[in-house]
């Protein structure tokens, strides 16, 4: 057996020791359908109120795990059943004795190939917390642990911290880390690991599929030395990517994240830059997003949903360092960047929806129009901040270069957020503490960038391209639409030069 386990502190205090004990198992993996038993010491409640999250954070959509679940019953200490009540379609009551422990099981239909929904198939299975294990109202502060009752197969992935002497027994100091650590199980594949400043980088997958191993790795760790080189620090113990398999989609967690991945899209050298792109974009959201985080982004709201206006941060500028954690890298051109930035650039510029919706109007309109703007029905009055967020997010890099002079840019606003509000004040930023913090990098209000995030003003591409030395062209022939070019400037002055060259090299 290979033991995927997040290692280091596999000991928890009696302190600490989990009320909550979860233990999930499949019977017939024919029938697609997770058991889940569920022990939990009430203390001085006689009224158990127990929810099903309705989404998972990472993903911006309303779920609805709950129609999934069927057959819960209830049982108290002596085995007696005990009447629940559904008050909606995820909120189950029932009536138990002070100072007692309940027993719950459930059943959780896993048929969805998609990496926010649980799937199990004769194989695998893949198990997505926020779609399993209810929660007491109230109480998502207190610590559980997990037992993976399942033998057919071998292996075990998650970021979970593991039970000492229980192999198939996990820790977490809360639901929020439970339901940011979901589990892959199978017989699964690790590749080699790496270290970067003295933390373990693992590779964990699922029918991988079949591309050159050493290189990817090779070329993963590129990709992490990079993205902690803008940082300047790894905030956990080890790191593990797991891959469920072939499909669409990643989402970001603490200390791993879960990705689709199939080698076969590697198969040359487009394929090799757009895997790496997806997977620094996955790495970076560790900073920007769990860490880097817009206030509102926790505590969650299992339940409603968290709504903010600042997506365009977490994933538009998460988009902008995959781009140029690859370059820096050493696995990006100077041509694949322009390109890469010309394919935002051209997807916003030609979406009608520009003229209707804000960024920070599409970060909080996600939770119905998608993420990227393609749910809202009727005419075309969305847009993705995908696309726009990271074209504003280099706009908003080459303004703080210039009026810096180069000695300060959109590097030193991310590491200013990091250290300031994750690890000094452990809480989010705010929409106007964002704003603040690039101002205070560059020196001067930066009114108009900031018209860019808070309206529907057309972007001034000439000028803020121009501070590092660059120029955009448009070209439109006939019905076609416009389609817009990168390319340097001749006749560079001194700063133009400087911003251009630190801004591609990483300086």
């Amino acid at each position: 057996m290979i033991l995927f386990a997040r290692s280091g502190d596999l000991l928890f205090s009696q302190q600490v020791a989990p009320n909550f004990h979860y233990r999930v198992s499949i019977d017939d993996p024919q029938n697609q359908k997770i058991q889940v038993n569920l022990n939990v010491w009430v203390g001085e409640n006689d009224t158990v109120t127990l929810k099903m999250p309705n989404w998972m954070p990472g993903y911006y959509q309303l779920m609805n795990y709950s129609e999934q679940v069927s057959n819960v019953i209830a049982k108290g200490e002596d085995g007696t059943e005990i009447p629940i009540t559904e008050l909606n379609s995820n909120t189950w009551q029932l009536k138990s004795d002070k100072n007692s422990e309940i027993m719950l099981s459930y059943e959780v239909k896993a048929d969805k190939k998609f990496v926010a929904n649980s799937l199990v198939d004769s194989t695998h299975a893949y198990l997505i917390p926020a779609g399993l294990f209810m929660y007491l109202e109230g109480e998502i502060n207190r610590p559980v642990s997990v037992t993976v009752d399942v033998d057919r197969w071998a292996d075990v992935a998650t970021g979970l911290k593991q039970i000492s002497d229980d192999k198939r027994t996990y820790f977490a100091e809360d639901f929020d880390v439970l339901y940011d650590s979901p589990f892959l199980i199978g017989e699964l594949e690790e590749l080699p690991s790496f270290e970067v400043k003295g933390v373990k980088h693992r590779f964990i997958g699922y029918e991988m599929g079949e591309f050159d191993r050493v290189a990817f790795m090779q070329n993963l760790k590129k990709v992490v030395e990079s993205s902690v080189e803008i940082m300047r620090d790894i905030p956990f113990e080890e790191y593990t990517f797991i891959a469920i398999g072939p499909g669409r989609g990643g989402i970001e967690h603490l200390n791993n994240t879960t990705v689709s991945f199939d080698g076969k899209q590697m198969e040359d050298k487009e394929g090799v830059l757009r895997m790496m792109n997806f997977l620094a974009h996955e790495y970076f959201h560790h900073y920007n997003v769990k860490r880097i985080r817009p206030f509102e982004l926790g505590p969650f709201d299992y339940d409603k949903g968290t709504k903010t206006n600042l997506l365009w941060v977490s994933e538009g500028l998460s988009v902008y360092y995959e781009y140029l954690v690859t370059l820096r890298g050493g696995l990006m051109s100077e041509k694949e960047l322009f390109e890469n930035l010309e394919s935002n650039i051209n997807e916003f510029e030609n979406d009608p929806g520009k003229v209707h919706q804000s960024l920070v109007e599409a970060s909080f309109a996600t939770w119905g129009d998608g993420p990227f703007g393609t749910m809202a029905k009727g005419p075309d009055r969305s847009i993705s901040y995908y696309a726009k967020g990271p074209v504003v997010g280099m706009l908003l890099d080459f303004a703080i270069r210039n009026a810096s002079e180069n000695k300060l840019s959109l590097d030193d606003v991310m590491r200013r957020l990091y250290t300031h509000y994750y690890q000094n004040l452990g809480r989010g930023f705010t929409d106007a503490e964002f704003q603040q913090t690039c101002e205070e990098m560059a020196g001067i209000p930066l009114t108009e960038i900031f018209e860019y995030v808070y309206t529907t003003k057309e972007l001034d591409y000439d000028t803020f391209l121009g501070y590092a030395g660059l120029e955009i062209k448009e070209n439109k022939t006939g019905t076609e639409a416009a389609k817009f070019t990168i390319s340097r400037m001749n006749n560079l002055d001194s700063l133009q030069s400087s911003i251009q060259n630190s801004w591609l090299e990483g300086k």
